[in-house]
């Protein structure tokens, strides 16, 4: 059977592409020290990679699809087609400093920059003038400061790490998040695309699904042309008689932001026995 050779990197982006697949209907195994996880569609075969090796495996053609961030996609230049952002494991590339650091003293010296973003960082700083020579690091970069870096560049999710460090932010470089990508060559390759945007598809209806809930309702008759012309709904809301003409029962997927204020409007405009559940899949 012709099957589509997917990457998953291991850590966290593992755990939330997994959960991924298993809400597509998917499951995953991955047994301890082991880079071959198993995957419940005979179609599919995976392997686990490192998420900075991921665009470059994708683009020599080893491999038919992945998961990475967008910074090492754009870290590696490699040319692969974005097919989804997973809005998953969101992080922001900044530069940071020691918090003692004068913005002004770092325009005076050339500056060591530590960083696992060699790229990036070379990019970036050099675009803002800045005098520089860079230190590849290879995990924990918040240490290197002050004593061996005057600027890091990593990536941070909240920022915590870099003000336990001592560090303070001076530029954001880039905005990120997990995305599945494929080769230029799958896209090109019927079975392979049809694959690949079948599991967008699916993986697109369990991200949309968690953002939204449904709500029920029962409306009187009295109140229903009211309260319906104000419900927010994906398309429209669905609506079915009640036994004994007692007036409506409605249906609506809505947003799960917009939970704690419309609640209560329903209730003013007259709907009972409000009932909240979450969704699956949303697939418009």
């Amino acid at each position: 059977m012709e099957k589509l050779r997917i990457l998953i990197p291991k850590g966290r982006i593992f755990e939330n592409v997994s959960g991924l697949f298993a809400a597509a209907g998917f499951t995953i195994t991955l047994a301890d020290r082991t880079y071959r996880p198993t995957i419940s569609a005979e179609w599919l075969d995976a392997k686990i990679m490192k998420p900075q090796n991921v665009g470059e495996l994708l683009e020599l053609g080893s491999h038919d699809a992945g998961f990475t961030g967008i910074d090492w996609i754009r870290e590696s230049g490699a040319d692969v087609e974005e097919v989804l952002d997973l809005r998953l494991d969101k992080v922001r590339i900044v530069a940071a400093v020691p918090g003692e650091i004068d913005d002004g003293a770092l325009r005076k010296k050339k500056l060591v920059v530590a960083t696992e973003y060699v790229n990036l960082a070379r990019t970036w700083l050099t675009g803002a003038g800045y005098d520089f020579r860079i230190v590849r690091t290879y995990g924990a970069t918040e240490v290197f400061p002050p004593d061996d870096a005057d600027m890091i560049i990593d990536n941070t999710a909240t920022g915590q790490t870099l003000e336990d460090n001592g560090l303070r932010i001076v530029a954001e470089i880039l905005r990120s998040s997990t995305r599945f990508v494929a080769s230029r060559a799958a896209m090109a390759d019927p079975f392979r695309r049809d694959r690949i945007e079948e599991l967008a598809m699916l993986f697109r209806a369990v991200l949309d699904a968690r953002e939204r809930v449904m709500l029920e309702m029962n409306v009187p008759k009295d109140r229903f042309s009211e309260m319906v012309n104000s419900l927010p709904a994906m398309r429209s809301p669905t609506v079915a008689p009640l036994y004994g003409d007692g007036g409506y029962a409605v249906k609506i997927a809505v947003k799960r932001s917009e939970i704690s204020e419309l609640i209560p409007r329903l209730k003013r405009l007259g709907a009972g026995d409000i009932v909240e559940y979450d969704l699956r899949k949303v697939i418009p």
